[in-house]
């Protein structure tokens, strides 16, 4: 069985939504990711590690993080 689900990823001033497929079967390895969904997330990762946003928006929906100073 398969479900979707919002990964969300922060690395330094960026947090990121990524949609991925959660694979739920019998056994102790339930529930993972696909092949290509681990390698989305791991380049949407990497990505947002070099600042290069532009790469990492083909991935999901990237947000800078800013402090707020009360």
């Amino acid at each position: 069985m398969k479900r979707k689900k919002v990964e969300f990823i922060r690395e330094r001033k960026f947090a990121a939504e990524v949609s991925v497929e959660l694979i739920e079967e019998e056994g102790e390895w339930s529930p993972y990711f696909s092949i290509e969904d681990a390698e989305k997330l791991e380049a949407m990762r990497l990505a947002l590690r070099a600042g290069d946003v532009a790469i990492a928006a083909k991935y999901g929906d990237v947000y800078e993080l800013r402090p707020v100073t009360t």
